[in-house]
């Protein structure tokens, strides 16, 4: 019995810790809540801060613009799969003709192995468009606007109608 009253002591003060330890936990998640309140009002503060630093960053993405083209880009060769399959290969050839017209194949020297390769980035416009009526029936063409920055990278957006 010993062993007995030995183990209920042992736990008692285990016990006695969890609620010290519970103390703290709502101790602290009133002041941290406290503190977001206070973090939120600065936000709401500076908010109009930030909108003025963000027109200026939008600047320069246009100024490291290097080439800008527009396309028609032919899709009926994706109707020749199975209707399955067809949007994906749209998208497919999509980024062959980017490729093949913005010349975004690079042969990699040991030298340049280091640094990162130009990439093509398809905006979420052309996306959409291109997987608008589902995946059996992409459009048979679709015009864009390709953009080229100063580091090689090529972007794909949707041409404005205007």
């Amino acid at each position: 019995m010993t062993e007995e009253t030995k183990q209920v002591e042992i736990t008692k003060p285990e016990d006695e810790e969890l609620e010290e330890l519970a103390d703290l936990t709502e101790e602290e998640t009133e002041t941290t809540a406290a503190s977001e309140a206070q973090t939120a009002a600065a936000e709401i503060e500076e908010a109009p801060v930030v909108e003025e630093e963000a027109k200026p960053k939008r600047k320069k993405k246009e100024e490291e613009i290097v080439e800008e083209r527009f396309y028609t880009i032919p899709l009926q060769r994706a109707l020749v799969r199975p209707p399955k399959k067809r949007a994906p290969r749209a998208m497919q050839l999509l980024k062959i003709f980017v490729t093949k017209h913005m010349k975004l194949e690079m042969k990699v020297s040991e030298e340049e192995e280091e640094e990162e390769l130009p990439q093509l980035i398809v905006s979420q416009e052309v996306n959409e468009k291109i997987w608008g009526r589902g995946i059996e029936k992409p459009p048979r063409k679709i015009k864009v606007r390709i953009t080229k920055d100063k580091d090689g990278n090529v972007t794909v957006y949707l041409a404005e109608t205007q």
